[in-house]
C-alpha cells in the first residue's frame, strides 16, 4: 500500500505535487523552446525518447545540432539548476545525444557537429520565465 504524504507548507499530497512539478517542467521547456525559436533555431524535437534515455530539446542552428537539457528549480530548492546537472546526468544526456547522432545525423550532410547546452528556467512572481542559458555546458 502506498502512503500519500502531504507537503506541510501547502497541504498538497504527493500526486498533486508530482502533477504540479510536471506542469512546471512543461512550462519551463515551452519557455526555452520559444526563446530558441526567437533566436532563429529550428526545433527538431522535444522530449525525444531514445530507448531509456530522453532529450528535452533538440534543435538545429546552422550546421550544429543543439541538445538542450532544461532544468527548473523552485525558490526553495537546495541547489541551483546548473548545480543539478551532476556528472551522471550529463553522462546520460551525452549518451542519448551520441545515440541520436549515430541513428539520425551521422550521414546528414547538413550538419557537422553537436553541442550540449543547459537552460535553467525560473518563474518570476508575475509568471514570466527568466532563462539562464549556458552553451556547451556539458
Amino acid at each position: 500500500m502506498r502512503r500519500a504524504t502531504a507537503d506541510s507548507s501547502t497541504g498538497r499530497s504527493d500526486p498533486e505535487l508530482k502533477r504540479a512539478a510536471l506542469r512546471s517542467g512543461r512550462a519551463a521547456e515551452a519557455a526555452v523552446v520559444a526563446d530558441l525559436v526567437r533566436q532563429g533555431l529550428t526545433i527538431l524535437a522535444t522530449n525525444l525518447r531514445l530507448g531509456r534515455l530522453e532529450l528535452d530539446v533538440v534543435a538545429l542552428h546552422g550546421d550544429t545540432v543543439v541538445v538542450v537539457e532544461v532544468r527548473h528549480r523552485g525558490a526553495s530548492a537546495w541547489q541551483t539548476g546548473m548545480e543539478s546537472v551532476v556528472p551522471a546526468k550529463a553522462k546520460r544526456v551525452r549518451a542519448a545525444g551520441e545515440r541520436l547522432w549515430r541513428e539520425r545525423f551521422l550521414r546528414d550532410a547538413r550538419v557537422n557537429r553537436m553541442r550540449f547546452d543547459v537552460a535553467v528556467v525560473t518563474f518570476e512572481g508575475s509568471g514570466e520565465a527568466r532563462i539562464e542559458y549556458a552553451r556547451g555546458a556539458m
